[in-house]
């Protein structure tokens, strides 16, 4: 039996939706753990291309239980909508494959509006939050003022929670922020809309996943966004609400540390980061657009143009270390195909002083200067390779370097965003 977390090694957007499908296949379970629609995982198979953004990534390939597991906070109406696209897509039946915590907590309309009124007024100093109330659903949560997923199926307690909640933040809408303030009624009746669809999904899915650990069934645990966004450990202020790491996947589905066997760190071949927030190799030059074009770097979920540089191998052994990371996956080489020269980040430079360690403060970050190893490019197409033999002797020679340096080799390396364009090690 094997429970394997997949988690991102940088700032998100690293491919973990591919890598998730493509080991679906051989597993009972998948389990998305913490996160809201705020996270995209793009998947391409057959002729069809799909962004999910809540339901687990291992829904298409094999016949695996998809689970939301309670660390993820939910909007009703986004998950409808995506229910409606999965089943429009593919032939599958949801009921029998689709389960949702009870103990999920939902984001409201309320949660929206706060997290885009509080964006405006942080002006220069905005996080780059992508506005669907992921930070203030999180925010009821830990203020143990949350709704809950279970709480849906109680519609007398709903409607006093809201009420009770809505009272509070009206007061603030109107005379904090100048905004105007929010309905009760249209509230509740738009969650009955979205209840009516899923209320047959939620149940109590840490049982059925220690049940699942029990009979020795193989359990994949899907993380959204990436470690340097992890609410702890990342570059805050400049994170997401949530903990993407190790940790996180524990917390978040109810999977006890012990019963973790595999974690499988997922990184570009290169670096992005969407939204604001310090990043030691950005590219502001021909090299940066050319990453960003050639990797197609824009938001799945905003269409937001990324920021594109070369790969940190500082900030991926932290992840490693931060994670457990006992194997990894290496994402987009081809988008290095057609470079003459391709740099990664051995070490860097601060106040004049080398060190070899992320640091922990995000304003030390954004002083940090990279110093960098540079490589000859392959400058040939890789996508057609299914062999790690048959790679490019450079290519070859820049993941070796990469392994060498982290310490963990590569079991996975992606040539592209379909399932065949991948090397199994």
């Amino acid at each position: 039996m094997a429970v394997r977390i997949i988690i991102g090694a940088q700032w998100g957007d690293e491919g973990k939706g591919k890598i998730v499908d493509l080991l679906s296949a051989e597993t009972d379970y998948v389990v998305r753990y913490q996160g809201g629609a705020n996270a995209g995982h793009t998947l391409k198979f057959d002729d069809k291309t799909i962004v999910l953004h809540l339901i687990p990534s291992g829904m298409f390939n094999g016949d695996s239980k998809c689970i939301i597991g309670n660390g993820v906070v939910i909007d009703p109406t986004a998950l409808v909508e995506e229910i409606k696209e999965v089943e429009e897509l593919v032939d599958i039946n949801l009921k029998e494959r689709l389960f949702i915590s009870n103990s999920a907590h939902v984001i409201l309309p309320y949660h929206k509006v706060l997290d885009q009124v509080k964006e405006k007024n942080r002006g220069s100093d905005a996080i780059g939050t992508t506005g669907r109330g992921i930070g203030p659903a999180y925010v009821s949560k830990v203020s143990r003022i949350g709704i809950r997923m279970g709480d849906l199926l109680n519609q007398e307690e709903l409607e006093d929670k809201i009420r009770r909640n809505l009272a509070d933040i009206n007061d603030a809408l109107k005379h904090v922020y100048n905004e105007p303030e929010l309905d009760a009624d249209e509230m509740i009746e738009q969650l009955k809309a979205a209840t009516a669809t899923i209320k047959d999904y939620i149940c109590n899915t840490t049982q059925i996943l220690h049940e699942a650990i029990e009979a020795n069934e193989p359990i994949l645990l899907e993380g959204a966004q990436g470690s340097l966004l992890d609410v702890d450990h990342g570059t805050y202020p400049y994170v997401t609400s949530s903990s993407p790491t190790a940790g996180g996947a524990c917390t978040g589905s109810g999977i006890p540390p012990l019963a973790i066997t595999h974690s499988l760190g997922i990184t570009k071949a290169y670096c992005t980061r969407v939204g604001n927030g310090p990043f030691p190799t950005e590219l502001d030059d021909k090299d940066g657009e050319k990453l960003r074009k050639n990797g197609q770097e824009f938001g799945a979920t905003t269409g937001r143009p990324r920021r594109c540089g070369w790969l940190d191998l500082v900030a991926l052994k932290y992840a490693v270390r931060l994670n457990g990371m006992n194997e990894l996956a290496l994402t987009k080489m081809d988008v290095l195909d057609d470079f003459e020269t391709i740099k990664v980040c051995t070490h860097y430079e601060l106040d004049g002083e080398t060190i070899h360690h992320f640091p922990s403060d995000s304003e030390d970050v954004q002083r940090l200067q990279p110093v960098y190893k540079s490589f000859p490019g392959w400058q040939t197409d890789t996508r057609n390779i299914s062999s790690f033999d048959d790679l490019p002797e450079n290519a070859k020679s820049y993941i070796k370097f990469i392994e060498e340096y982290i310490g963990v080799d590569f079991t996975i390396v992606s040539t592209g965003p379909k399932r065949t364009e991948t090397i199994v090690r």
